[in-house]
């Protein structure tokens, strides 16, 4: 059913056997607890009546064989919930497997739930009871055991039967083109490694600090990107949510109250005091003043976001979708902070919203 591929000479020899291919069923594990970026361990493919092929990306040169095949726009490349699995192909591989059916979103579209595992929609659409044993596995490891790549190999044999069903259903509905559009974002998405602009509008703290300290949030957090990005580490690492709020609210009034600070804090990053000090310390620019504010919403801020939830759940349940395949709550956010139309509800979500969204927001949005 599987086969280990420890060399790429072996995997260009299997590959030069799947001629004329048009579907690429295609997973990945990686380890990401230590690291800014995904560490790629494991490529999983398969082509319809072949056993899976169980890569292993580490060894030197693997990646130059597979990358043709996941650039080929001519082989659409079947996933679930392939976001992270992007992230981790593009760092491990240089490559962006396009274009992409992704079957939790195809899943989510024709109404069989919203972000449903893999394992859910095999026992539900095929009848097949997947293990769940390996899922914390540790796939950087070698040899792998016989449980992991067998659990590694089904992550990708059902997939093309789930594409079927799948593909039938969203033809039915008349949503091929909309399953379409959300892959060909998903990839973007995933691919953009361009830091977050405003980060602080993600924080919900955020709401409670005033224009300045919102600002030298956004400060804190662009620097704390960089050095997550540079050092290969989680951003929780370098300094947590809860601690950059509160420097941005009370900001030390030199270097030693700053470390007189950090040591009172059990998870400050007190090796790299001298880099944060250098971040806090300057007098905020013209630029880093006129970030845009997350607000805290009002009663009837509050009353109109529920009014569009309402409005948004009742045009999903017409058509037979889960709410936040239309719009989640942020996005809904997003739409009230009047920052104009987001790209989330661009495409064919804009024809079927802006007509029942605008006339609640009245005049001022």
């Amino acid at each position: 059913m599987h086969h280990w591929i420890a060399k790429p000479a072996t995997l260009a020899e299997h590959l030069a056997h799947w001629t004329n291919v048009e579907l690429l069923a295609l997973d990945t594990e990686f380890i990401r607890e230590r690291t800014w970026w995904p560490q790629l361990a494991l490529v999983q493919m398969t082509v319809p009546g072949q056993d899976a092929l169980l890569v292993d990306p580490t060894i030197p040169g693997m990646s130059d064989v597979l990358r043709p095949l996941l650039d080929n726009p001519s082989i659409v490349k079947l996933m679930h919930s392939a976001s992270e699995d992007v992230q981790a192909l593009q760092r491990g591989c240089g490559a962006l497997p396009s274009p992409l059916f992704d079957t939790q979103i195809a899943a989510a579209l024709c109404g069989l739930g919203a972000a449903l595992g893999y394992q859910k929609l095999v026992e539900t659409q095929l009848g097949i009871v997947l293990s769940k044993s390996e899922t914390r596995s540790d796939w950087l490891r070698r040899p792998l055991s016989d449980a992991q790549l067998s659990y590694a190999a089904d992550d990708v044999l059902h997939l093309h039967a789930l594409h079927a069903i799948l593909r039938d259903k969203l033809r039915e509905l008349g949503r091929e083109e909309w399953l379409a559009e959300d892959c060909a974002r998903l990839v973007a998405n995933s691919g953009n490694e361009t830091p977050e602009r405003y980060p602080h509008l993600a924080l919900r703290g955020a709401q409670y600090l005033d224009a300045e300290a919102q600002a030298r949030l956004c400060r804190l957090l662009r620097w704390r990107e960089v050095q997550a990005r540079a050092g290969d580490r989680p951003k929780g690492w370098i300094i947590d949510n809860e601690l950059a709020i509160a420097l941005a609210r009370k900001p030390p009034i030199d270097a030693r109250a700053l470390n007189a600070f950090l040591d009172s804090q059990p998870k400050a990053p007190r090796k790299l005091r001298a880099e944060l000090w250098t971040a806090l310390a300057p007098p905020l620019t013209t630029e880093e003043s006129d970030v845009p504010l997350l607000q805290t919403p009002d009663s009837a801020q509050k009353k109109l976001l529920r009014t569009l939830q309402d409005a948004v759940s009742a045009e999903a349940a017409r058509m037979g979708v889960g709410d936040g395949v239309l719009a989640s709550r942020r996005t809904l956010e997003a739409l009230l902070d009047d920052n104009g139309w987001p790209a989330a509800l661009d495409g064919w979500r804009r024809p079927i919203l802006e007509p029942l969204l605008r006339p609640l927001l009245g005049s001022n949005h």
